[in-house]
C-alpha cells in the first residue's frame, strides 16, 4: 500500500522558518517532520511514499537524493570518482518525489499524482502533523467498510470547522462550529480508493472542499475517530510543543 504526503504549500503561517525551507523539512528534534511522518507510517509496515512537492520541492528532492551522506559515515574515493557509504540502512523506504506545481491546491496535487498509484487503495495525510495513530487498525477499518473513502476525525481543539458523522461513521457534512461546542474536525491521515480522484476537477480543486463535501453527500466517506495525540505544526508555538515533547523523550506519536 502506497502513502502520500502532501507537501507542496506555502506554509505562510510558520513563516518563521518557511521562508528558507518547506515546512516538511521544519525540524523537530534534528529531523525533518516529514521524517517523522514517514517513521509513524512505516512502524505499520507501509514504506512505499509518493511525495507530493511544490514550493521549494528542488530543497525536499535534496534532502531525500543526499539522505545517506546526511546520515551515514562515508569515504570518498576522488580518484576512483566512487563513495562508500558505512552501516545499515535504518530506513528501507523507497520514496517517489513528484513536483505538482508551486500553485496547485491539495486536490489538485493529488489528481497530478495519479499514475503513480496503481489500482489499490492508498493512505494520504499531509506534511505537517503527527499523532499516535495506530495506522494498521486505521486501514483494517477503511476495508471493513464500502465506502471509498476513510478520514480521520479527531477532536476538535476549538478553531476549525466540524464534521457531522452519522451513527454508522459515515461523515455527513460539514459546518462552522458554534461557540462552546465540541465536535470532531479532519485530522488528515486519510484511506482512499483511487476512484476519489474522479471528484477532483483540476489544480485549482482544494480537496478539503469539494471532493469531501461529494463524498459525504454521496455516503462514500467514513470517519475514523482518533482521541489520541494529535498535532498539526500550524504556527511556531505548535513547532516549539512538539520540539518539547521530542526533547523530553515524551513524544506521543514516536511508535517506532
Amino acid at each position: 500500500m502506497k502513502t502520500v504526503i502532501l507537501a507542496g504549500g506555502l506554509g505562510t503561517r510558520l513563516s518563521e522558518e518557511t521562508g528558507l525551507r518547506p515546512k516538511p523539512l521544519v525540524e523537530i528534534g534534528g529531523r525533518p517532520i516529514i521524517w517523522h511522518i514517514m517513521k509513524i507510517y512505516a512502524a505499520a509496515g507501509l514504506t512505499d511514499f509518493v511525495v507530493c512537492c511544490g514550493y521549494k520541492a528542488s530543497m525536499i528532492k535534496s534532502y531525500f537524493a543526499n539522505y545517506f551522506a546526511e546520515n551515514y559515515d562515508m569515504t570518498v574515493h576522488l580518484g576512483e570518482n566512487k563513495i562508500d557509504f558505512h552501516g545499515s540502512p535504518s530506513e528501507h523506504w523507497s520514496v517517489t518525489l513528484v513536483d505538482t506545481g508551486m500553485h496547485t491546491m491539495t486536490g489538485g496535487r493529488l489528481k497530478r499524482i495519479r499514475n503513480y498509484l496503481g489500482d489499490e487503495p492508498f493512505c494520504m495525510t499531509y506534511g505537517d502533523g503527527v499523532a499516535d495513530i495506530d495506522i494498521a487498525k486505521l486501514v483494517a477499518f477503511h476495508k471493513s467498510h464500502d465506502k471509498i473513502a476513510t478520514v480521520t476525525a479527531v477532536p476538535s481543539p476549538g478553531r476549525f470547522g466540524i464534521l457531522e458523522i452519522g451513527a454508522e461513521e459515515d461523515v455527513t457534512g460539514f459546518y462552522e462550529k458554534p461557540a462552546n461546542e465540541m465536535g470532531w474536525i479532519n485530522g488528515g491521515f486519510f484511506v482512499l480508493d483511487p476512484q476519489v480522484i474522479n471528484h477532483i476537477e483540476d489544480d485549482t480543486t482544494i480537496w478539503e472542499r469539494q471532493p469531501l463535501e461529494n463524498l459525504a453527500r454521496s455516503g462514500q466517506l467514513a470517519a475514523y475517530r482518533h482521541t489520541g495525540f494529535w498535532q498539526p505544526m500550524d504556527s511556531l508555538r505548535d513547532k516549539r510543543e512538539l520540539e518539547k515533547l521530542w526533547d523530553g523523550g515524551k513524544a506521543p506519536w514516536k511508535r517506532w
